[in-house]
């Protein structure tokens, strides 16, 4: 018993050297619980949806008028008027709005006549919870546009809505395939890059840096290119055998698996950036791997990996605003589920690359040459 407890001495006063650990244990459930407890199951607002209307009549301006009372009530939704129907079904694939709802030129006639009158959703049906709250939304507002004293007639004579999906069927597991890409670029950021690099510290290793002629920018650079390497290899990886179980569709597209690889390199330079900005001061080996479980649920919930960022509070939007997971998720779900172009995902490259370029100062900056 008294070796055991010789033990025991030794890693409690091992854990008492270390507060930033202490800290991070106590912190990281609480953390855990907020951000889970938000990250799933809230309404979703201010979608965007645009409004063609190619009728013009004044039924037709009833319904855009109950948009607008939906946009200024609930606001699950805002409205985007446009005048031409190509251009919005361009921005609905490019991911700058959720759907398109259509108001055919007929429609006015249709309505007085009591005729069939029809509205048309076209909606994007790669993100299942937002295309589900469009069409309840859009479902309820119609009923409410239909209440009206019933006529015994042959032909319907309420307006309905019709749903139109601009992709084929996109399964939840297709969904997460996105997020995942990114948590595997991450852990090999977290494994290959921020814990061997303290390692290294701990054992005296790096040393050896300090007394070649080296400067703090190649020193950081080549951390960062390294890391890089090892977390592209295991980004390609996972989305090669990814996009094979979950059935993607024309998996082996040379030009998606170019755009692909370059979302997957610059995501990877991005995350060790990051790395290595907040692990340059650290010097206890078990800072990092207590400090993983607080990144993965800080930056992989809030990037809309598992659920819409319209259904979260305004503080973790916020917290999304800044998160690269959230430029790098959008990117992959844009280039793995809509099969877009880099007109898509420009705002995401450049900000992934903005932010690398920021961290990577930062952490040059903080970088000490000294032991």
């Amino acid at each position: 018993m008294q070796r055991t407890w010789a033990i025991i001495e030794r890693e409690l006063r091992r854990f008492r050297r270390s507060p930033t650990l202490i800290v991070i244990s106590m912190i990281f459930p609480v953390v855990q619980l907020v951000v889970l407890g938000y990250a799933f199951g809230g309404n979703l607002k201010n979608l965007k949806v645009g409004v063609v209307d190619q009728d013009h009549g004044v039924p037709a301006v009833k319904v855009r008028e109950m948009c607008s009372a939906i946009a200024a009530g609930a606001r699950t939704f805002e409205t985007v008027e446009y005048a031409d129907q190509g251009h919005a079904l361009a921005d609905l694939r490019n991911g700058r709005i959720n759907g398109v709802l259509t108001i055919p030129p007929e429609f006015s006639r249709r309505v007085l006549e009591r005729n069939q009158p029809r509205v048309a959703l076209i909606e994007d049906n790669t993100d299942n919870f937002v295309s589900a709250t469009l069409v309840g939304t859009v479902n309820s507002m119609m009923a409410a546009y239909n209440e009206r004293p019933p006529l015994a007639t042959r032909v319907p004579t309420e307006a309905t809505l019709d749903v139109v999906e601009v992709y084929p069927y996109v399964p939840y597991v297709q969904y997460l395939l996105p997020g995942s890409i990114v948590m595997s670029i991450f852990m090999m950021v977290m494994i290959g890059g921020g814990i061997i690099f303290i390692d290294d510290k701990a054992r005296g290793l790096h040393e050896g840096y300090l007394v070649t002629p080296i400067t703090k920018l190649e020193l950081i650079a080549g951390f960062n290119i390294s890391g890089t390497i090892k977390a592209v290899l295991a980004g390609m990886a996972l989305m090669i055998v990814g996009s094979l179980i979950a059935g993607i569709p024309n998996p082996f597209d040379v030009m998606r698996l170019i755009r692909l690889i370059v979302v997957i390199v610059i995501t990877a330079f991005a995350l060790i950036s990051l790395m290595f900005l907040l692990m340059v001061r650290v010097n206890d080996p078990l800072v990092p791997r207590a400090t993983f479980g607080v990144l993965n649920t800080l930056l992989y919930f809030p990037s809309g990996a598992v659920y819409p960022q319209q259904g979260f509070p305004a503080w973790m939007q916020a917290i999304a605003a800044v998160d690269p997971f959230t430029y790098s998720v959008h990117a992959f779900k844009s280039l793995l589920l809509k099969n877009t172009g880099f007109e898509a995902i420009w705002v995401d490259l450049a900000y992934l690359l903005l932010f690398s370029a920021i961290a990577m100062t930062a952490a040059t900056k903080l970088f000490r040459r000294t032991l």
